[in-house]
């Protein structure tokens, strides 16, 4: 991933953080142009999952405890004009020395329509999906497909849920890996949401 994409999901995050303490909806907000003349800024990219509260413990049938996991019902809103597609990646940032794990993907899916409002609970595993949207190879060769948090007994792992709104869709192969969409997506970016589920077994 660049630079320029990791700075900026660090400005998302912090984002996000603030949108949690924002005004209601409708009640005015300070920042750059505040009273000068100047036109409200577009809302936020929102995202929810109505499976599991942000920041709380991912439900078992979400998880790797579950045979098979299936993936949460994902929901957005408030989508950027100019969005062409959405990319959503699952990922758990603890890092494991021990096993080699630094930063361990379970989910990845790109070229989601940008006329999409979200993803239903269950999404079937294949590396193309019928709406176009792509999930990259398993291990082995395996479909593409959702593989929930997993982490062993002990502290709680933050597995985040990050959605990307982009100004383009990625002319990529559907074995393109992680680093491969982030950096194609570098650039086009037009929105984030982050949404954090608790786990540990």
């Amino acid at each position: 991933m660049s630079n320029g994409l990791v700075a900026f999901f660090s400005v998302a995050f912090a984002a996000c953080l603030a949108l949690a303490q924002a005004p209601p909806a409708g009640q005015a907000q300070g920042g750059p142009g505040a009273g000068r003349g100047r036109g409200p800024q577009a809302p936020p990219l929102l995202m929810t999952i109505p499976g599991f509260a942000d920041g709380s413990m991912v439900p078992t049938k979400f998880t790797c405890a579950a045979q098979p996991a299936v993936s949460p019902e994902v929901r957005w809103s408030q989508v950027p004009p100019g969005t062409q597609s959405f990319i959503l990646l699952v990922h758990d940032p603890e890092p494991r020395p021990a096993k080699g794990i630094m930063d361990n993907t379970h989910w990845l899916i790109w070229n989601i329509p940008g006329t999409a409002t979200g993803l239903p609970e269950g999404v079937p595993a294949g590396n193309t999906l019928p709406d176009g949207s792509h999930q990259p190879p398993g291990r082995g060769g395996a479909p593409g497909a959702y593989f929930g948090p997993c982490a062993g007994p002990g502290p709680s792992h933050h597995y985040t849920w990050e959605l990307l709104a982009i100004d383009t869709k990625l002319d990529l192969p559907e074995s393109a890996t992680r680093p491969e969409v982030m950096k194609a997506a570098d650039g086009h970016v037009l929105g984030a949401a982050i949404w954090i589920g608790l786990y540990h077994r």
